[in-house]
């Protein structure tokens, strides 16, 4: 493709985004142009449509194909206790002090199908925590929350959930924490008594309440600069004072514009802290 056609292709993105904002209030106008050229380009394969415009046109007037484009826009790729030494690092640097205060405000943004969620209530309830602690689990795919709220995940994946669940410190046996049926495991329900599941967007939704620890991770990564200081201006003002943030593996709150309102408390598992 020369140089003008993706020129084209991107005029074709940012016209698309726009209509969806105004249609659905659904805010793509800020994330990463080169990821929403990946995901855009595999929808327009998927949905069979010659070009972006018509993908476009078919959004604009059909409130379904706009469903099931937002499944392309926000691809969930999660796993359970995924990178087990952040898991670790919480485990053993956050969860001792999270267990000075008398209740817990905990809030993880972008929770996708939910396995980050579920994570953190298994490691809140083995550092007994969990009883005292109300999780925020928010996306903005309302079919990822739903898939979140059931907690039933595919066999398939169990082996490298407990992989990680070892490696991140796991205290018990991670057969413990769900029950087999068919070609899937269904979760004890007893790690969501404590969750609420929201549909939350860090584009242009505000802060909803005080939080203690706020696990944001592989989210930011698609958004460019401005859309990243948004989002670490929320995350600022939701923290109570020296609150936790917890980021993946390739994201840092350094070079934004609130790098000098937290600190590293683990740097290799980026872990900040509000100062």
């Amino acid at each position: 493709m020369s140089a003008s056609s993706w020129q084209g292709v991107d005029i074709e993105i940012k016209l698309l985004v726009e209509a969806i904002y105004l249609r659905y209030s659904y805010d793509f106008r800020n994330y990463s142009l080169a990821s929403l050229k990946r995901r855009v380009l595999l929808a327009q394969r998927q949905l069979e449509c010659a070009s972006i415009s018509e993908i476009q046109h078919r959004v604009l007037y059909d409130p379904e194909v706009f469903m099931e484009l937002l499944q392309y826009l926000t691809i969930p790729v999660s796993e359970m206790f995924r990178d087990p030494v952040y898991y670790l690092a919480l485990r053993e640097k956050v969860m001792p002090v999270l267990r000075t205060y008398p209740s817990l405000k905990i809030w993880v943004a972008g929770c996708s199908t939910g396995e980050e969620v579920y994570s953190i209530a298994i490691l809140l309830h083995e550092e007994g925590l969990l009883d005292r602690s109300i999780i925020y689990a928010t996306d903005i795919n309302p079919h990822s929350l739903k898939q979140a709220q059931r907690g039933i995940f595919s066999l398939d994946n169990v082996p490298q959930y407990t992989r990680n669940y070892q490696l991140a410190g796991g205290r018990q046996s991670f057969a413990d924490y769900y029950t087999a049926a068919y070609e899937s495991v269904i979760l004890d329900k007893s790690l969501k008594e404590r969750v609420t599941f929201a549909d939350h967007s860090l584009a242009t939704d505000s802060v909803f309440s005080e939080t203690h620890f706020i696990s944001c991770r592989n989210v930011l990564i698609y958004f460019n600069k401005d859309l990243q200081n948004r989002t670490f201006g929320l995350f600022h003002e939701s923290l109570c004072h020296r609150g936790f943030l917890g980021l993946g593996s390739k994201e840092t709150i350094e070079f934004s514009s609130y790098a000098s309102y937290f600190e590293y408390f683990s740097k290799e598992e980026r872990v900040f802290r509000k100062l």
